[in-house]
């Protein structure tokens, strides 16, 4: 073969190539972007599903807080009888059912929410343990949990001003 002939071949295959290196470099950098899109519009229509389920745990959760509130908790739950360790047993039975009920709204908050939960879930419970073994009857239990209460902030509220900055942050 003639070395003209594959200057000539390679002259007419060169622009070809190149122009079919560009066409693919651009078809691919427009398939790239058509992906970004979609995904970009499905994680838009999900957060559009999922925000009212977010929205909907923390409401519950800000709800369970109040309920095991000493405050509202002591006052709603009167003992049955005078021993303190049964009332102990029935504040902190009803705490846990709270907690049981509201179980699977930490698929929805932030694990740093959930902690913060629990933590004020657990403090209130160690509370009252603490504070039984300090009295002699249910009556004198409930009197000096509330006493304290006015003396110091309740781990609910913390957790509760967690909550509401939070959801400021999801909504905002």
């Amino acid at each position: 073969m003639d070395y003209s002939k594959i200057i000539e071949i390679a002259a007419y295959s060169l622009p070809s190539l190149i122009t079919g290196g560009v066409a693919y470099y651009f078809f691919n950098s427009y398939l790239k972007n058509e992906e970004g899109r979609r995904r970009f519009l499905l994680h838009k229509e999900g957060q559009k599903t999922a925000l009212p389920l977010r929205l909907q745990a923390y409401e519950r959760m800000a709800l369970f807080l109040e309920r095991i509130n000493p405050g509202k908790l002591l006052v709603r739950i009167a003992p049955l009888s005078t021993d303190k360790n049964d009332y102990e047993a029935l504040l902190i039975r009803h705490i846990e059912q709270e907690f049981e009920h509201n179980l699977t709204q930490q698929v929805y908050i932030s694990d740093e929410c959930w902690n913060i939960i629990l933590t004020a879930k657990n403090t209130i419970i160690q509370t009252i343990r603490k504070t039984t073994l300090q009295v002699e009857n249910a009556d004198k239990l409930r009197e000096t949990i509330l006493t304290n209460l006015m003396e110091s902030q309740s781990p609910t509220v913390l957790a509760l001003s967690f909550i509401k900055n939070e959801i400021a942050e999801v909504i905002g």
